[in-house]
């Protein structure tokens, strides 16, 4: 039995007409937009420096984003009563928004100190993650996700109105573009963290300040409206509707997910690339959510539409999988000529456009399209709105969860693409079997004789549906071996390359290993890390003997990154080392990557019984580990990689500086190729702000600088060459002297000939140099712009300009005191390295 009552679900006004303000207030919705977004980056950067940036951690912080929109869009509704003016429902809101951003901004601190006072590791360490992610960014993002239905109860939900909460769902992403390109391409890079904080903050109130003045013209009545109790609520079709757009919302997100991977491959993982693939999405989303608006306000079943839109999506996720994995690795670009970052960045919007733009297209239309086929005359807009919307972001929350950390790791990105098309195209095809049987059982069907014709539009419909998706599954290929080691530089080293003889895609990056003549190289997402050539085997090399043999009795040793494992091993030669702490972020890495393909080279490493390897963030580990070590090194992390910027920060050497013990010492590798002088400036400089007492070693290529490492300890530095070489003479170091004659090092007197300079030598140098701090994470910004350059040597010859012998430093007999300071002076040229 069905009653009906009158409810105050319906707007209007007094003085004005709603419809007439509409345009305004989508402008207003693209102000909050470009806020939202200009938070979220900057929210979420700074939550990583709390609790790491591996995928769990990025997991729990975009599932606690998410899961506040949604839940603020579910609350307000119930919370509210529609007789409050919308608008100042939604000033007040924003408002709000802008308070908290300012009091995230200035509040982080006391959540690092609280954070780290009572974290530690394992399963209990994740759950606190999650605490600390809830208590950060569920207040904003409550408020965040209230803004849309707030805002809807302006409108009735007639086809007309309805098509104009997609435009203001529109209107919302298209800010969003502007804010995600504004905060990743101008305000992070040339200003900070809090000058974003209060561009967006100041938007917020600009927005809130606009929504108020409209309100004060456009009083707010209510007109009692007819409603049928549990009539809305209770049909099939609407609540079909909110599944089939949670279901999209899983399928956007976990696309989003798995090409962002794929296309940083390609693209080459700057911050810069993942600004661009964001925007991108972001563009397809708030054109597909105008054009679907456009069209509901004319549709007469909405729900067929939205299953159509569904279907083709399963086409169009098939065709960005073939464009990625069949067409972008094989266009003729060459990134080296194109030294003008700008010129790249435009390519590479077109090449996103190319791939990601259909699909997300059709995501943007099915959420219109979705709030037609759910509506009815009588239905609360706020409620309507909000139910959708959560839907739809509760799919994205599982979508991101389940793709980035299970469905990647144990699917693969071809199984997973997969997956997706059978999820848009069993989500469209049972929207459409719904509404053709709606129409098969209609009253006017069954009169006029139709039924049948209609059932039979059904079966066909599914068969049809079903062998398409079937068809579109089985082009999907796997991603070419060459692209995942060679990265941006596929085109030109072949993207079908036979030399790859292995690719694992693992929870944080994919890997692969290329062999040939005997060298062995180690890729991880597009780019070498690590190789047993000697160029590269000599810098893992000195990264772990430089520190073990200027440091005393060097018997505890935390290395940062596992690689190849060649740094690490390093450290197992020397006698006096007791344990080893090894922090790896990807899982995939150490046993199939280290102990198969360069257990020789490192000595075994991975199963040696002094070491313990840690699958972490690396930041965090020493954030939250209470050890301290005798030594703490790098194994080589390009500053250019989005997230390795976090550990070049001055902050970062400064918790490592605490958790050394007495005489400790840190190494840092600083590289020289595919950088420019203003980048390694930056390094450098943000080091020796940290450890003053700083030194500099280089790694020629050719007699050409190729990279380096910045030996920092907090005493001040001095060597006793006859010491170390009395050391080095032992019977127990004899494996240390032979490792380091493997790499072409067969003295000490060689070594220290690598030295390159001290802070006092290099101040004038550094002059301009750019502190990269966690506020600002400038090198990431300079580094991005740099990855095309190979000004290597140029810049190693402009430190060499500043050497000078360090009297202060190297200390030993006259004979080895002389030949070493003749080595330095004379340019290393002209001795023919």
């Amino acid at each position: 039995m069905t009653m009906t009552e009158s409810r105050p679900v319906a707007v209007s006004t007094s003085d004005a007409s709603p419809h007439r303000l509409l345009p305004f207030l989508l402008l207003l919705f693209v102000g909050s937009g470009c806020a939202a977004l200009i938070y979220e980056i900057v929210w979420l950067q700074l939550l990583q420096l709390v609790i790491g940036s591996s995928a769990v951690s990025l997991g729990v912080l975009l599932g606690t984003f998410m899961g506040g929109m949604c839940l603020g869009s579910l609350l307000l509704p119930r919370l509210i009563s529609a007789r409050r003016h919308p608008l100042r429902v939604y000033a007040f809101l924003e408002f709000g928004i802008g308070i908290i951003g300012v009091c995230a901004l200035y509040g982080m601190p006391y959540v690092d100190r609280f954070y780290l006072s009572i974290v530690g590791h394992g399963s209990g360490a994740i759950l606190m993650r999650a605490v600390i992610g809830g208590i950060c960014l569920l207040p904003p993002t409550l408020l965040m996700g209230a803004t849309l239905p707030a805002i809807a109860r302006w409108v009735q939900t007639t086809p007309r109105g309805v098509s104009w909460l997609g435009f203001f769902y529109g209107g919302n992403i298209a800010g969003a573009v502007f804010g995600c390109l504004l905060a990743g391409f101008y305000l992070l890079r040339v200003y900070d963290m809090a000058i974003a904080t209060y561009v967006a903050v100041g938007i917020n109130l600009l927005v809130a300040t606009m929504a108020l003045f409209i309100a004060s013209k456009a009083p707010h009545e209510l007109t009692e409206t007819p409603r049928l109790e549990n009539a809305d609520d209770d049909q099939i079709g609407s609540r079909l509707a909110y599944l089939i757009i949670a279901l999209s919302g899983l399928s956007g997100l976990g696309a989003e997910v798995i090409w962002t991977r794929l296309l940083s491959l390609t693209l080459g993982g700057t911050v810069y690339t993942f600004s661009i693939i964001l925007a991108v999405f972001l563009i397809g989303l708030g054109c597909g959510s105008a054009i679907g608006s456009a069209i509901a306000r004319s549709l007469k079943r909405p729900a067929m539409a939205l299953g159509v839109c569904q279907v083709l999506l399963a086409a169009a996720i098939a065709w960005t999988a073939c464009i990625i994995c069949r067409s972008l690795p094989y266009w003729p670009i060459d990134p080296k000529y194109a030294l003008d970052p700008w010129v790249t960045f435009q390519m590479d919007i077109m090449r996103c456009l190319w791939a990601v733009f259909p699909a997300a297209l059709l995501w943007g239309a099915s959420f219109p399209m979705a709030l037609a086929a759910a509506s009815s005359k009588a239905k609360d807009p706020g409620k309507l709105v909000g139910g959708v919307y959560a839907a739809n972001t509760v799919g994205a929350i599982i979508g991101s969860l389940l793709f980035s950390i299970v469905l990647i790791r144990a699917l693969g990105t071809r199984h997973a693409q997969q997956v997706l098309i059978g999820i848009a195209a069993g989500a469209g095809t049972l929207m459409l079997l719904f509404d053709l049987l709606d129409l098969a059982f209609a009253p006017k069907s069954r009169q006029n004789g139709t039924t049948i014709w209609w059932l039979i539009t059904a079966l066909g419909t599914f068969m049809a549906c079903g062998f398409g998706a079937a068809m579109l599954v089985q082009t999907v290929i796997e991603v070419p071996r060459g692209l995942v080691a060679w990265g941006r530089n596929s085109a030109t080293n072949n993207p079908d390359d036979p030399s790859v003889t292995y690719v694992g895609e693992g929870m944080n990056s994919t890997v692969a290993i290329s062999e040939q003549g005997g060298a062995v190289n180690f890729h991880v997402s597009g780019k070498v890390e690590a190789s047993n050539l000697p160029q590269d085997m000599k810098l893992q090399r000195m990264l772990g003997h430089v520190p073990a043999l200027f440091h005393k009795n060097p018997k505890t040793v935390l290395v940062v990154g596992c690689g190849a494992g060649v740094t690490a091993g390093s450290f197992l030669v020397h006698p006096e080392v007791q344990r080893v702490v090894i922090c790896e972020i990807e899982p995939l890495i150490p046993e199939n990557i280290s102990h198969k393909h360069f257990a020789k080279e490192n000595y075994g490493v991975i199963h040696d019984p002094r070491v313990e390897i840690v699958y972490d963030d690396a930041r965090h580990y020493v954030l939250t580990t209470q050890e301290k070590f005798d030594i703490i090194t790098s194994d080589p992390i390009h500053p250019w990689v989005k997230g390795a910027a976090t550990l070049y920060t001055k902050e970062y050497f400064d918790i490592c500086r605490k958790h050394l013990n007495q005489g400790g010492i840190v190494g840092q590798w600083v590289p020289l190729y595919e950088s420019k002088l203003d980048v390694v400036k930056s390094e450098v400089a943000t080091f020796m702000e940290a450890f003053p007492n700083s030194t500099i070693w280089s790694n020629l290529d050719a007699g050409k600088g190729y990279d380096t490492i910045i030996i920092g300890q907090e005493e001040p530095f001095h060597l006793d060459l006859d010491a170390i070489q009395h050391r080095l003479d032992d019977n127990d170091h004899q494996r240390v002297v032979q490792s380091l004659m493997d790499v072409g090092v067969g003295s000490i007197e060689q070594l220290c000939e690598t030295y390159t300079g001290q802070k006092s030598d290099l101040k004038k140098w550094l002059e301009d140099a750019q502190i990269n701090r966690d506020q600002n994470l400038r090198l990431q910004y300079l580094a991005g712009l740099a990855l095309n350059q190979q000004e290597g040597d140029e810049i190693y010859q402009s430190m060499l300009q500043y050497r000078r012998f360090p009297n202060e430093i190297f200390s030993g007999s006259e004979s080895r005191m002389r030949s070493l300071e003749t080595s330095l002076v004379q340019p290393p040229m002209a001795k023919g390295r």
